[in-house]
């Protein structure tokens, strides 16, 4: 280490949660997004509205708090889920993190922001190689602390590299800031003398996403256990439910627990808490909702204004799992049943949008989505449309996920489909603020139904127009389905519960 004044801390991370049956995750994904090296992170983190992951903004809050301390800027890329990335891509800037890292130091310590469930098109732990790199630099005895999505898949190079990982324990994720500053506790308690131990158990539990809401079911029992044992010689509990379309051989809940010191006390509490998990594992099969159910309720609250408005999470398509935003079947539906007072939000099209800008605002014209690449799941969809609102996409997310965070949908548009208005975007992104439905003028308090493209993250940012009793999950056809017996799973540690229908498993000694 450098000595007690002015720590040297560098900050890095790589965000991906990778759907192995989605398309390639590219460089331009990441430009449209976040890809930030050096002192350009330093200038984001000072605008009032920061691209960055919110964890960042956690971590470096923390450590200015409570230490004399200098952040050194690694890289820093974001991007919405989508396929493997680009193994080439990959690799530049893994090598670029690893260059500016060995020009950095000497360091005091690394603070690694990764997601936890990418993969490449031809490497299944990146995270873990990017973990493995970051100690082979800095050596055994620099602190390596590190968050993680609670959707990551962690794998044992992980555990082995890093001293403390620390994951999300709110779904939808509205605790990242409170997250980096957990991390920069751990680490600040490690500048201290603090040496932890880290616990890892992994179960042969792959749960659907939808399964893993934290107000309340499975997973919210879990983690409110797992955080009752805390206690003065346990530094942090997380549960990460993992990821199931990554594919990967280190699928599985994983359960890491860091205690203060060594003596196998992280070990024991790892154990109880993967006991009780593994009791309760039969409870994280999905339920969702016919299509034909989905829209006659949408038509019945049509009709009568006295029931309660709807919002239609077409969970099958999620962007925030690797889908593309893009699918029909619902739009179709209530297209076909000429419901009123729908909106939906947001499909990704940028070559309608582009048409409609080109159109311009009160334009009619026949709409087709879907024209430049239809697939099995994307397939097109033809309909009038009058273009009522333009617009460039950027915007400042409002609630939950999203809050506080510059966002950028590219080239936008509001099209009029009968009684169904839909938000068109060019930047595949899930649908999980309003702001991007009321930049187009919309008034969603206004709505009898809602239909977002999200699979959870909607509810932290919706919740002030539905409650959770509003919400229908509908099951279609998708790239994130939550019915994980429509996909051709290749690379999971076999058997795991759900893909398997029965599973026997006993803690190991």
């Amino acid at each position: 280490m450098t000595g007690t004044s002015s720590r040297r801390v560098a900050i890095l991370g790589l965000m991906l949660e990778s759907n192995r049956f989605a398309p390639v995750t590219t460089e331009e994904d990441y430009l449209n997004r976040v890809y930030l090296a050096g002192t350009e992170i330093l200038e984001d983190l000072n605008l009032p509205d920061p691209k960055l992951p919110t964890e960042i903004r956690g971590f470096i809050g923390a450590m200015n708090a409570h230490c004399d301390w200098t952040a050194v800027p690694i890289l820093v890329g974001l991007v919405e889920a989508g396929g493997p990335l680009e193994h080439a891509f990959y690799q530049a800037t893994r090598d670029e993190m690893k260059r500016r890292l060995e020009a950095a130091m000497p360091l005091d310590a690394v603070y690694i922001a990764n997601h936890g469930a990418m993969i490449t098109t031809e490497e299944d732990d990146p995270d873990g190689e990017i973990f493995a790199m970051v100690r082979s630099i800095v050596g055994p005895e620099v602190p390596i602390v590190a968050t993680l999505d609670l959707h990551g898949n962690v794998s044992e190079r992980m555990v082995e590299s890093a001293d403390a990982i620390v994951a999300y324990r709110t779904n939808p994720h509205v605790d990242m800031r409170a997250r980096g500053m957990e991390a920069a506790g751990i680490l600040l308690e490690m500048f201290t003398g603090m040496r932890p131990e880290m616990a890892f158990i992994r179960l042969p539990l792959i749960p659907p996403t939808v399964t893993l809401l934290t107000e309340s079911g499975p997973y919210a029992d879990i983690i409110e256990y797992g955080q009752s044992l805390i206690t003065d010689e346990i530094a942090n509990v997380s549960v990460l439910g993992g990821f199931a379309f990554g594919d990967t051989p280190k699928n599985g809940m994983a359960i890491l627990v860091t205690a203060r010191h060594g003596g196998g006390v992280a070990r024991a509490v790892a154990r109880l808490i993967a006991q009780k998990a593994w009791a309760d594992h039969e409870r994280y099969v999905p339920h969702l909702a016919s299509l034909e159910d989905a829209v006659a309720r949408v038509v019945e609250a049509g009709r009568h204004t006295e029931l309660p408005a709807l919002i239609l999470a077409d969970v099958a398509d999620n962007p925030g799992g690797g889908g593309r935003g893009n699918t029909m079947w619902i739009l179709e539906a209530l297209h076909d049943a000429n419901v009123t007072g729908v909106m939906v939000g947001v499909i990704h099209d940028p070559a309608l949008a582009h048409e409609a800008h080109e159109r311009g605002e009160g334009a009619t014209f026949q709409a087709i989505f879907n024209r430049v690449e239809p697939d099995e799941f994307s397939r097109r969809f033809e309909a009038t449309a009058r273009v009522a609102c333009l617009k460039d996409g950027d915007c400042v997310g409002r609630r939950g996920f999203y809050a506080g965070r510059h966002m950028n949908l590219g080239p936008s548009a509001l099209l009029e489909l009968g009684g169904i208005q839909v938000v068109v975007i060019s930047i595949r992104t899930q649908c999980a603020d309003p702001v991007f439905l009321e930049m187009m003028g919309l008034d969603i308090a206004r709505a009898r139904a809602v239909v977002v493209k999200s699979r959870g993250h909607f509810r932290a940012g919706f919740d002030e127009f539905f409650s959770a009793d509003q919400v229908i999950e509908v099951d279609t056809p998708g790239l994130t389905s939550p019915i994980l017996s429509r996909f051709d799973f290749r690379h999971l540690p076999r058997p795991a519960f759900p893909v398997d229908s029965r599973v026997d498993w006993t803690l190991p000694s």
